[in-house]
C-alpha cells in the first residue's frame, strides 16, 4: 500500500512584496497575528514552524501559517518576531492543511487548533526534534594517540583508535563498547569533540511477524477489495457483527501498508481499548508501534510524536487527539468503533475525530476504514448513497454463534436490588457451567440519589440543578456534572428522619452480587475504578486469567473487548434512553445494547443475553431482539428523514453560560435577533432554550439551535453570524462556544 505523493512546503524567501509573517497564536481570538521577521533573518525554512513572538507583555509561541505582502496594521506598529524555533515544520503538509480546514469548519480560533495538535512540551518551546550527539577525534587527540606514553591508558587509546578508524560515532554507539567515564575524560582533555544534530526522519525497518488467524472467505474478500483501492482516497465502512473479526481485517491491510514502507494510523474511542489492541499489534509487527492518548505523561506524548514525525513509528494507535499526529508517510487510516461518541470532543475545540480522519485521508489521497458492529446512522446513510463503500461481516468465524437474546419483564418479575429472579438464576447456571458473566449498568456510584421517605427530600448538588450520587465506599456524595463533593448526612437535612439510598449504581450492584454469590470473585470496571494508572489493565487481566468470574461495569465494557469465556450478559436497566428528549438517544441505546450483548459467546460456548426492562413491548427493543441492529437502523433513518433531523439536515449549537441568568437570556435573544437580521431563508434559529441541566457549577446554561438542509448554507451563515455574536456585549463572566455537528442537543 503506497502512500500518495506527499505535499511539501516551499522554502520561503523574503521579497520586497512579501515580508509579513502570519502567526497563529494559542489564544481565544479568532484571527492570525502579523509580525515582521526576526531582524537578523533573511529567509524562513517553511510554513508550519514555531515562532517566538512578543504579545503585549508576554512572549508567546505560535505557528507560522502564512506570508503576506501587507498588513492591516500600519507598518510602524508591526513588531518583529523574536526567533524561529525550528528549521523545518512540526506538521506534515497534509495535517497542516487539515488543521486550517478544521479551524474554518468548526469556527474555532485557529491558534488553539494548531496548538491542539502538539504535545505540551512543544507548545512551551522545548526542542521539537530529537538530537543525536556525534563525536570525532580532534587534532590534539590524534597527536596524543601517536605518543608512546598513551599506552599507559589503554582504554583511552582504544577509544581514540576506534573513533579515528570510524571518523565519527554517536554517544550511544560509543557507550555500547566503552565506559562513559572514558568518553568524559577524553572530552574534558579536548582529544575528542562532540557535535549535536537532529536525528534523520527516516522510516524505521519493521517486519510483519508470522501468525494471525486464517481469514474467512468474507474477510478475505474485504481485504482484497480495500487493497484494490490502496493508491487512492476512499471511505470503507466495515459493518461487522461483534466478534466477526474486524481487527484481523485491519491487521491485514495495515501489513500491506507496512510492507510498502509507509505508515498507518489507528484510532480507538477509549484509552481502555489501547492496551489489548497494542499487544495484538506488537505480536504481529516487529517494532515501530507508538501509542498516543491523554493518559500518557507529556514526555511520553513528546516521544511518541517524535517517533511518528521521524518515521520511527510505523503504526500509531491512539484516541481522538491522535488524528492530528504528524505522519509524513501516511498510507492508511483505521477508525475502530466509528460510531462511538467519544470521537467527538465536547469541550474547547469541538471536533469529530472520525470526520477529521476522513478529511485527512482525502487530503493524503489514501483509504480510510470505518469499522463498527453498530455504525452511526450518518455512516450508514453515506454508504446507502454511495459515498462510502460498504463491506459486511454478518457472521462470527468458526463455531461462534450470535448470542441468544431475551427480554425480562420487570413488571412480572420484581427485582431485588436491581436483579430479577430470572437474571439471578441465569447467573448461577452460567457460573456453575464454568462461564464468566458480565453485568452491565451504565450508572456508576452506589445509588443515584439519597432520599427521605418521610418528607421527600433528595440530596441536591449545591452548585447544579442535579442530584448528588451516593458513593458509599468513598463515604461521599458526588455530583457527576460539576464534580462537587459532600459528606453523607446521617439524617434528613429537612425533617431529621432516616435516609434511604434509592436506585442502583455499579458499586451497589457489586455489593449485591457479592452477597448473592459470596464464593465468586468479582471485578468492577467504571470511571471510579479506572482512575488510577494501570487499573484498567489490572481489571482486564483478572478477567482474561479467569480470576474474576463476574465483571460489573458501565459503557467502558461495550467497546471492543474480547472476553472468550463470557457466556452471559445481563443488562440491568435497558430503559435509559427510551424516552429521552435528545433525538439521538434511541440510536445510542440500540448501539449500547448491541455492543454489550456482543461480549457474550465469542468462542465455541454459546452465549446468552438477558435485558431487563419495564417496557418489553417497546418497538426499539422488539426490533433489536427480533431483527438486529441493521433493521433498527433502517427504521431509525426513515424516522430521521421524516423529521428532517441529521443526517438529513445540518445543525450547529451556540452554547452559552453565565452566573447571571437574565443577562444570559438577553445575550442569546440578541444573538438570535442578529441571526434573523441576516435574512437567510434556509436557516432556522431556534431558542433560546435552557440546557437539560440548566445550572451547572453555579453557571446558568442555555443555547440556540441552528438548523438548515445543507452544509454549505450552514457554513456560509456561521461565517456571517459569528463575528456579530463576537461583538455582542454580555453579562460578566459570559462564556459561549459554537458546536458544529453536535452529538448532543441539550
Amino acid at each position: 500500500m503506497t502512500p500518495a505523493s506527499q505535499q511539501s512546503y516551499p522554502q520561503i524567501l523574503w521579497t520586497n512584496e512579501s515580508r509579513i509573517l502570519q502567526v497563529a497564536l494559542d489564544t481565544p481570538l479568532r484571527r492570525v497575528f502579523d509580525y515582521l521577521p526576526p531582524t537578523r533573518t533573511r529567509d524562513v525554512p517553511a510554513l508550519g514552524i514555531r515562532v517566538l513572538v512578543p504579545f503585549g507583555r508576554q512572549r508567546l509561541i505560535g505557528i507560522l501559517v502564512g506570508i503576506a505582502a501587507e498588513s492591516a496594521l500600519p507598518a510602524g506598529k508591526l513588531k518583529s518576531a523574536l526567533e524561529f524555533l525550528d528549521d523545518r515544520p512540526v506538521y506534515d503538509p497534509v495535517t497542516f492543511d487539515l488543521l486550517r480546514w478544521a479551524a474554518e469548519y468548526y469556527h474555532h480560533p485557529i491558534g488553539e487548533v494548531y496548538a491542539a495538535a502538539l504535545p505540551v512540551s512543544l507548545r512551551t518551546g522545548q526542542t521539537a526534534f530529537s538530537k543525536i550527539e556525534h563525536w570525532r577525534v580532534t587534532e590534539a587527540g590524534r597527536e596524543q594517540l601517536a605518543r608512546p606514553e598513551a599506552r599507559r591508558a589503554p582504554q583511552q587509546q582504544a577509544l581514540l583508535a576506534w573513533l579515528t578508524e570510524r571518523q565519527s560515532a554517536t554517544a550511544k554507539e560509543i557507550r555500547e563498547t566503552f565506559k562513559p567515564a572514558v568518553l568524559k575524560t577524553l572530552a574534558e582533555r579536548g582529544w575528542i569533540a562532540g557535535q549535536v544534530s537532529e536525528s534523520p526522519g527516516e522510516l524505521a525497518s519493521l517486519a510483519v511477524l508470522p501468525g494471525g488467524l486464517a481469514l474467512t472467505p468474507a474477510q478475505a474478500q474485504i481485504v482484497e477489495s480495500i487493497l484494490a483501492t490502496r493508491s487512492r482516497f476512499g471511505v470503507h465502512l466495515l459493518f461487522g457483527v461483534t466478534g466477526s473479526g474486524k481487527t484481523e481485517v485491519y491487521l491485514r491491510i495495515i501489513a500491506a501498508a507496512i510492507e510498502q514502507q509507509a505508515q498507518a494510523l489507528v484510532l480507538v474511542p477509549e484509552i481502555a481499548l489501547t492496551p489489548q489492541l497494542v499487544d495484538r499489534f506488537r505480536r504481529r509487527f516487529s517494532a515501530g508501534v507508538a501509542v498516543v492518548h491523554s493518559g500518557l505523561t507529556d514526555r511520553e506524548r513528546r516521544d511518541a510524536w517524535r517517533a511518528a514525525h521521524s518515521g520511527q513509528a510505523r503504526i500509531v494507535i491512539g484516541t481522538r487527539s491522535a488524528v492530528f499526529t504528524s505522519l509524513p508517510k501516511l498510507a492508511l487510516i483505521v477508525v475502530d468503533e466509528e460510531h462511538d461518541a467519544s470521537y467527538k470532543q465536547q469541550e474547547g475545540f469541538r471536533y469529530s475525530a472520525r470526520d477529521l480522519a476522513v478529511m485527512r485521508a482525502r487530503g493524503a489521497g489514501v483509504p480510510v476504514v470505518l469499522g463498527s458492529a453498530t455504525p452511526s446512522l450518518e455512516s450508514l446513510d453515506n454508504a446507502a448513497s454511495g459515498r462510502y463503500a460498504m463491506h459486511l461481516l454478518p457472521q462470527r468465524p468458526g463455531a461462534a454463534q450470535p448470542p441468544r437474546m431475551s427480554l425480562v419483564d420487570l413488571r412480572r418479575h420484581p427485582s431485588e436490588q436491581g436483579f430479577s429472579t430470572p437474571a439471578i438464576q441465569a447467573i448461577d447456571q452460567h457460573l456453575k457451567a464454568g462461564g464468566q458473566v458480565i453485568v452491565f449498568l451504565n450508572r456508576r456510584g452506589y445509588a443515584p440519589s439519597l432520599f427521605c421517605n418521610a418528607c421527600g427530600w433528595v440530596a441536591p448538588c449545591a452548585h447544579c440543578d442535579a442530584r448528588m450520587t451516593l458513593h458509599r465506599r468513598a463515604l461521599k456524595l458526588r455530583c457527576h456534572h460539576c464534580g462537587a463533593q459532600a459528606p453523607i448526612p446521617a439524617i434528613c437535612q429537612s425533617c431529621g428522619q432516616a435516609l434511604l439510598a434509592v436506585g442502583q449504581g455499579t458499586e451497589r450492584v457489586e455489593e449485591t452480587l457479592a452477597r448473592l454469590f459470596p464464593d465468586t470473585p468479582l471485578a468492577r470496571l467504571d470511571r471510579d475504578t479506572a482512575s488510577a494508572r494501570g487499573s484498567i489493565q489490572s481489571v482486564l487481566d483478572r478477567v482474561h486469567s479467569g480470576d474474576a468470574r463476574i465483571l460489573v461495569g458501565t459503557q467502558m465494557l461495550t467497546k471492543g473487548h474480547h472476553f472468550p469465556e463470557v457466556t452471559l450478559v445481563v443488562i440491568l436497566d435497558a430503559d435509559q434512553g427510551l424516552f429521552a428528549s435528545d433525538f439521538r438517544a434511541t440510536e445510542r441505546l440500540a448501539q449500547t445494547i448491541t455492543q454489550v450483548a456482543g461480549r457474550a459467546g465469542r468462542e465455541a460456548r454459546p452465549g446468552e443475553v438477558m435485558i431487563q426492562t419495564q417496557f418489553p413491548e417497546h418497538p426499539l427493543l422488539q426490533r433489536l431482539i427480533a431483527e438486529g441492529y441493521e433493521s433498527f437502523a433502517a427504521s431509525a433513518l426513515e424516522e430521521r428523514r421524516a423529521a428532517e433531523w441529521p443526517p438529513y439536515s445540518r445543525l450547529a449549537l451556540l452554547r452559552a453560560e453565565a452566573k447571571d441568568s437574565l443577562g444570559l437570556d438577553t445575550f442569546l435573544r440578541t444573538a438570535a435577533a442578529a441571526a434573523h437580521g441576516l435574512d437567510e431563508p434556509s436557516i432556522k434559529v431556534l431558542g433560546p432554550a435552557a440546557a437539560l441541566i440548566a445550572r451547572r457549577a453555579d453557571h446558568f446554561r442555555a443555547h440556540l439551535l441552528v438548523e438548515t438542509a445543507a452544509r454549505s448554507s450552514l457554513q456560509r451563515f456561521l461565517g456571517r453570524w459569528l463575528p456579530l455574536v463576537d461583538a455582542l456585549a454580555g453579562p460578566p463572566g459570559l462564556r459561549w462556544s459554537i458546536d458544529v455537528d453536535p452529538l448532543e442537543v441539550d
